[in-house]
């Protein structure tokens, strides 16, 4: 491929968007550490997010994109937190909202920069089966947005280097989504208002979603182990 075919590739309007939202999320988070406010801690978080009032679900979803992105950044419990800020409601879109714009920069910074560096950039990558067409690894992304069978970041960074169609990544991440997302928030809520149904129905929910990805990695359900390879 000729250095100019490289050039417009890495510049395309995709990726040139998706870069700016990464570059907007990192000023947001160095305008919040240079602000001297504690975001590091649940509660520090909780309170940063309710003082800034109409900013912040705005931040909130800037961070959460960057959490894709970053894997040290833990997305999970940020949900759960917004739970108890917004509600289950509320929390679920903009925690939908800011997965999505994170997985949709993981997808490009993969599918433009290539195995290589997504594996200096994470120290580990994901390879899909060849022998499986684009359909199938789509509904494998539907699954692992449900289930945290595999870091999301990583699916997403995967996507994009094995040249997933863009229409069938974002449905399938958007759709897959939706349930464990409001899931998420809904213990945020639930744990807020403190109803004793709702704790334990979190708690149930909350074994599920650690149990089932464990058994499925542990027992090769799905033959997962057949498609997917981590290194």
């Amino acid at each position: 491929m000729k250095r100019q075919e490289r050039i417009k590739i890495l510049f395309n309007r995709q990726n040139a968007f998706a870069l700016a939202i990464l570059l907007l999320c990192l000023a947001v988070c160095y305008w919040l550490l240079n602000a001297q406010v504690n975001i590091l801690t649940p509660e520090g978080f909780r309170q940063t997010v309710k003082n800034l009032g109409l900013l912040g679900p705005f931040v909130y979803i800037a961070i959460l994109a960057l959490s894709v992105v970053i894997s040290p950044i833990p997305s999970a419990p940020l949900a759960v937190i917004a739970g108890t800020i917004w509600g289950t409601f509320m929390a679920g879109v903009y925690s939908i909202i800011g997965g999505f714009i994170g997985g949709l920069i993981a997808y490009f910074l993969g599918r433009t920069l290539g195995r290589s560096a997504i594996k200096a950039l994470t120290g580990k990558i994901i390879y899909f089966s060849k022998n499986k067409g684009e359909t199938y690894l789509s509904w494998l992304i539907f699954i692992t947005r449900m289930l945290p069978i595999f870091s999301f970041d990583l699916i997403s960074y995967a996507a994009g280097i094995a040249g997933i169609s863009l229409p069938k990544y974002t449905l399938a991440t958007f759709l897959g989504m939706i349930p464990s997302t409001f899931l998420l928030t809904y213990m945020g809520g639930a744990l807020s208002v403190g109803t004793p149904l709702g704790i334990a129905i979190s708690v149930i929910f909350l074994i599920v979603i650690i149990v089932l990805p464990w058994l499925i990695r542990r027992y090769n359900w799905l033959g997962m182990r057949d498609i997917v390879r981590v290194e």
